[in-house]
Formats: C-alpha cells, structure tokens, sequence
C-alpha cells in the first residue's frame, strides 16, 4: 500500500507541471451579434489544437477601442480590432489623442470589415443625407462601429447635432430597427453578420449605398478606409449591390508578447484557415497577400519572422 502511496505522489508530481504549463489567453473580441465573437472563438479552438502549451477563449468586450485598451494594459493578450483604431492607437491620435500605446503590435490583418447603413424598407430613408433629422444608433461606445459611423458622417457634413444618435451594439440595433424605436443604424464588421441577417428574415430591409464622392471624403478623412462593394443578396431581400467602405480588422497584441507564440500564432493562424472558414466566411479573406497589403502598424518579431519565411513582402512602417 505504502509503494502504490509513493507511485500515485510521483505520478501525481509528473501530472502536475503538465498542467501547469497549459497558459491561459484571453482573445478581446466584440459583441455576439458581430464577427469578431465568433471569429475569435474560432482563433481560440485554432490555438487550443495547434499552439502545444497554451489554452485560448474569446471574451466578449465593447469591441475596437476598449480592445486597444485591454491589450496596453496586458489584461488581454490578443485583440481584434478595426485599423483606423489601432493606427490611431499605435500614432497617439484621434480617439488616442495625448495617450497613444507604444506597446500595440499587430500579427496580422484578417478580414475587411465593411459600413452597413441599414433601414427597413419603407423608411423613406435611401441616401445618407436622409439620416439628418432622424433617430440613428451609431455603435456600442468605444467600438470602432462608432468611429466609422462619426467618420463617414462628419466627412459628408452631417454631425451628431443633425441626428437623434443612439449608441446601441449590433443585437440592440438591430432590435431597435425592428421595433421601430430607431430609424435606421451603423455597423462596421465583417458581412454577413447575424444581427442584420436575423433582421431581414423578420423586416424587409434596405442596405444605404454610399455615392462616389461620398467614398471619397470618406477616405479623406480616414486613410485606412477603402471602396467596398457589398454583394447582392448579401441578405434577404437585397437584390443589388451597394457600394460603401471597407476598413481592414487586425489582430493586436503586446510588444511584451513571447516572440515563439507570436510567431505559432501567426503560423496557426495562415495554415488552418479552412477550419476558420467553417466558423465564419469572413475568414476567406484571411490571406498572408491581405496581411500585408492592409496592416497599418508594426508587426510583432515572431509574426514578421512568419510573414519573411513564406517570402511576403513587408512595409517599412509594418517593421518594429
């Protein structure tokens, strides 16, 4: 008995740094009615299969800025959020302005997240100069929905004071636009997404296209934005394209992180992208040639160390 005491202590020793060594991550996200929720729970299962050593999950947050925030502070270890957030983080400007976070660092840029203006079908609502007057959710606070919204808005001349503006996340939205509590709403994420797909199968709605000139003083205001063309019957009911703007999303992390799991990170990331496709199709456009046209930031070491070993070319600003 004394021998099978001794056996199960030792066995006991063995187990016990095993399980140890199993280190946690935190991967901010968004809401659950975007893409980054499952997207990042995506990553997350991607680095508990393939990253030996560390056990990943996807928190839900406030999304973009807050993220930022989460990451500086070292109480996330990996972000998802828009570029013109993290540039502004990285820079110290806009939102950043006299607090900008040294210490963010990008891994990748995964997908393009693109302006949704929706509104049901019979608001009379059908240019963005016909959101002034009416009642407009804008995003959740301290989401990058909301830095678009502001954006796209005050480069077209229309400001908050022209507006009734709501500051919902996608699911309240979306509610709100169903009930008839708002006229119609932002959201800045991956297409399609839950929240609006779930409107459409109850409301017959409307997708707000963004003119050429519109695009234009956008990107104007925000380098980072881009043409976007979001395609027909992208959701029910929506017989066209609509033309609007797409802005990059990355995934941040801390300078501070271990160069190893950056780089299996990154790796992980860029050789499993099937099994992300399966969890959302956003992840179709998580390609090395999308990473490094778009990225607005430095790269981590292990990430550059990565993108330099399948042969990509790299930026002089995506360099620490």
């Amino acid at each position: 008995m004394r021998a099978f005491k001794s056996a199960l202590a030792a066995t006991l020793l063995v187990a016990a740094p095993a399980a140890l060594a199993q280190q946690q991550l935190s991967i901010a996200t968004g809401g659950t009615g975007g893409t980054y929720y499952p997207y990042g729970g995506g990553l997350a299962e991607l680095i508990n299969e393939h990253v030996e050593g560390y056990d990943a999950v996807a928190e839900v947050t406030g999304a973009s800025v807050e993220n930022m925030g989460l990451v500086w502070r070292g109480d996330s270890d990996l972000a998802l959020a828009l570029a013109d957030t993290v540039y502004q983080a990285y820079n110290g400007t806009g939102d950043f302005e006299g607090r900008q976070l040294e210490n963010i660092r990008a891994l990748a840029s995964i997908y393009p997240n693109a302006v949704q203006i929706v509104t049901l079908a019979d608001s009379g609502i059908e240019s963005l100069s016909d959101l002034e007057g009416k009642t407009v959710s804008v995003g959740a606070p301290g989401s990058g929905t909301e830095l678009n919204a502001r954006a796209v808005l005050e480069s077209n001349g229309i400001t908050y004071d022209d507006i009734d503006a709501r500051r919902l996340n996608f699911n309240e939205t979306a509610d709100a636009i169903r009930d008839g509590d708002i006229d119609a709403g932002f959201w800045s994420v991956g297409p399609p997404t839950s929240s609006i797909l779930n409107l459409a199968t109850t409301r017959d709605i409307r997708l707000i296209g963004l003119t050429d000139e519109e695009v234009a003083n956008a990107k104007a205001e925000e380098p980072v934005f881009a043409r976007y063309s979001l395609r027909a019957e992208l959701y029910e009911g929506m017989d066209d394209a609509v033309q609007t703007i797409g802005i990059p999303n990355v995934l941040a992390v801390s300078s501070e992180m271990d160069e190893e799991l950056a780089y299996q990170v990154t790796k992980t990331l860029f050789e499993q992208t099937d099994q992300l496709i399966a969890i959302h199709p956003a992840a179709n456009d998580t390609t090395v040639e999308f990473s490094v046209e778009s990225t607005p930031i430095a790269f981590h070491p292990g990430a550059l160390r990565y993108y330099e070993e399948v042969g990509a070319e790299i930026a002089d600003h995506q360099r620490p």
